[in-house]
């Protein structure tokens, strides 16, 4: 399954209606950690598919949704389940941590 972009209209479907859990990427563009984690993420969506949905939020075009978060940095990444806040982590995360954020 490929990374799904988060977006203002698209959030309740594909992250408060979804049957499993989400992590968002809360991420810029011109973020270098950013950048570091996006490979990392890209393999683990293709990894969990399935699983887990693997969803990225802009949050240069999606302000409303880093706010409703409260990102005051990125990269940061949310985990919801059945559309219920389960788990954050702040900074560039590594393969492992990623998991455990998961609960894996």
């Amino acid at each position: 399954m490929a990374v799904v972009k988060i977006t203002s209209d698209n959030f309740e479907q594909e992250v408060l209606a979804c049957d499993i859990p989400v992590i968002m990427d809360f991420w810029a563009t011109w973020c270098g950690p950013c950048k570091m984690q996006a490979p990392i993420f890209d393999a683990l969506a293709e990894e969990l598919e399935g699983k887990v949905k693997f969803g990225k939020v802009d949050v240069d075009e999606e302000s409303a949704l880093a706010l409703k978060y409260g990102i005051m940095n990125i990269p940061t990444l949310v985990v919801m389940n059945k559309g219920e806040f389960q788990n954050k982590a702040v900074g560039l995360q590594d393969r492992e941590g990623i998991l455990a954020l998961l609960g894996m």
